[in-house]
């Protein structure tokens, strides 16, 4: 540190005592900021530059001024009194005021239109927080710690994560009029064998296999349809466009296609057939669940969603 063996002789509280010492000039004003007397401040300097066995200060009758050693000592006593304010703020805001980065993962389509707005919002409130939102067509391990908060529909099997649901969400079977015009409208589950279904691949779900349960009666067994169609893609947006043009029948979530239901512009398939369901979970690392800003976020954005089953 100082080009001498010290790593057993300098003593933290030390470091705050010179710094103080330094920035007053002499030992008589540095007495005076410490509240105690100039034989007690005399008296300290000595010890330490007996322990380090060498002179920090030059004193003289008015003045003092520092050695090349008392220089090398102050500045990097600066620079760790300077860290552990750091720390001991960065630790603080860590209990309290929501700041520094946060890691936030949601699917493409989602993010986009629900999740990123409740950020310009959230980040408004807490301007101290810095977000980095990655939208994912095929969203990363639960585990992996490479984002503090991830957005999901389903509650995660993974125990290594806590889970907190923020809204509701169903699965939706629509259809565009002009479809259901040409092709007729089904109305048991087996129909749709015989229908053009729009396919969306995501995720680990089995593709192309529907599941639907009687939403009403005794005994409700789930029926598992195998659909078929000419259309298939990653992407939920995609899918409603096609379902929008006519090419056939598309299970959504309800956020997706809502409007386009209030619009007229898509007509919900058997509605008496429930799917199953796709709540929205905000996801965290159980090791990030401690920290200011994702707490706040995770209940800034639990608040912001409606909680009934239209968004």
């Amino acid at each position: 540190m100082l080009g001498i063996t010290v790593a057993h002789t300098v003593q933290p509280a030390e470091l705050g005592f010179f710094s103080t010492l330094a920035a007053c000039g002499s030992l008589s004003a540095a007495a005076r900021e410490l509240g105690v007397s100039t034989a007690a401040v005399s008296k300290r300097l000595a010890q330490m530059e007996s322990r380090l066995g060498l002179a920090l200060v030059i004193r003289t009758t008015r003045r003092m001024s520092l050695t090349p050693e008392g220089e090398t000592y102050l500045e990097h006593a600066r620079r760790i009194l300077a860290e552990i304010d750091d720390m001991e703020r960065l630790l603080g805001a860590a209990r309290g005021t929501p700041q520094g980065l946060l890691r936030v993962n949601a699917t493409l389509g989602f993010g986009r239109s629900h999740v990123a707005p409740v950020i310009s919002r959230f980040v408004k409130l807490h301007p101290q927080v810095q977000v980095q939102l990655q939208l994912s067509v095929n969203p990363p391990a639960l585990t992996e710690d490479a984002f503090d908060v991830c957005i999901r529909f389903g509650a995660p099997p993974d125990t290594r994560v806590i889970a907190r649901r923020i809204g509701p969400n169903r699965r939706l079977l629509c259809a565009a009029p002009a479809y259901l015009a040409r092709h007729g409208e089904p109305k048991l589950p087996a129909d749709l064998a015989r229908h053009n279904c729009i396919g969306i691949r995501q995720g680990d779900e089995a593709y192309g296999l529907w599941r639907l349960t009687a939403q009403r009666g005794r005994g409700q067994r789930a029926e598992a349809i195998k659909t078929r169609g000419n259309l298939t893609t990653n992407d939920g947006e995609i899918a409603v466009l096609w379902a929008l043009d006519g090419h056939g029948i598309l299970m959504r979530a309800e956020w997706d296609i809502a409007r386009y239901l209030k619009s007229g512009r898509l007509v919900q398939v058997l509605p008496q057939y429930a799917t199953p369901d796709a709540d929205i979970y905000a996801v965290v690392p159980q090791w990030h669940q401690l920290s200011a800003r994702v707490r706040a976020f995770v209940d800034f954005i639990a608040q912001a969603w409606p909680q009934r089953s239209s968004l």
